[in-house]
């Protein structure tokens, strides 16, 4: 289970759990996840995600 407790528990928002052990599933570490998960809580800043996902994959050459 996540903790949304905070502190030494860690803490991910009760909304974006389902998020953070999906990256966990794709071996994200603890932190890395937990810091994604919560960077995308409100749907502009998943847009805003998404925007510089893109634009790094784009100056990467999109190359997999």
């Amino acid at each position: 289970m996540v903790s949304d407790r905070g502190g030494r528990y860690g803490f991910v928002y009760k909304t974006r759990q389902r998020v953070y052990r999906a990256l966990r599933r794709q071996g994200a570490s603890k932190s890395k996840a937990a810091r994604i998960a919560n960077g995308g809580r409100t749907w502009p800043q998943r847009s805003a995600m998404a925007r510089k996902a893109a634009r790094t994959r784009r100056a990467r050459g999109n190359r997999r």
